[in-house]
């Protein structure tokens, strides 16, 4: 699996600031509408939903919020560089300033899961964070997000 089969060039943005996470995933939202055709409301809720499980801010600047939801044939993703890092309720109490979301389908077991993992293990990746962090591009980050060797799975 690579990231260029779940995420969209059109679902790559760069955002000066963000002032909450709950306004991040209202961007989020209206990224996916944009890119997917998602319900914004919709994926707001399901994020929001999966947030208060447990928040999805993983540490070192990253946030992997996911859900699952209705309405999606296949994991989709969207990517938001953040200018201005925000608090995320991280598990090390740092901001974040990169963001991968997942949508799936409910019934998406296994592959929710590989995708999940695939840009998790991306992301632990500093010197992927550090190339994505150094570009303000979406045309760029879409190329580093989808070609590059370290954001592929088996």
């Amino acid at each position: 699996m690579n990231l260029s089969a779940i995420l969209k060039a059109e679902a790559v943005k760069v955002i000066g600031a963000a002032s909450s996470k709950k306004r991040l995933l209202h961007d989020l939202g209206d990224l996916a509408h944009a890119a997917y055709g998602l319900d914004s409301a919709r994926v707001v809720e399901a994020l929001l939903e999966r947030e208060s499980l447990g928040p999805t801010g993983v540490g070192h600047g990253v946030a992997l919020p996911h859900a699952r939801m209705d309405g999606l044939d296949n994991v989709r993703g969207a990517f938001i560089l953040l200018e201005k890092p925000v608090d995320f309720d991280s598990v090390d109490r740092q901001p974040v300033d990169l963001v991968f979301a997942l949508f799936a389908p409910l019934d998406a077991g296994v592959e929710h899961l590989k995708a999940l993992a695939l840009v998790s293990r991306s992301f632990r990746d500093d010197s992927i964070c550090k190339k994505l962090r150094a570009n303000a591009d979406p045309a760029t980050i879409y190329a580093i997000l989808t070609s590059d060797q370290g954001m592929q799975a088996a």
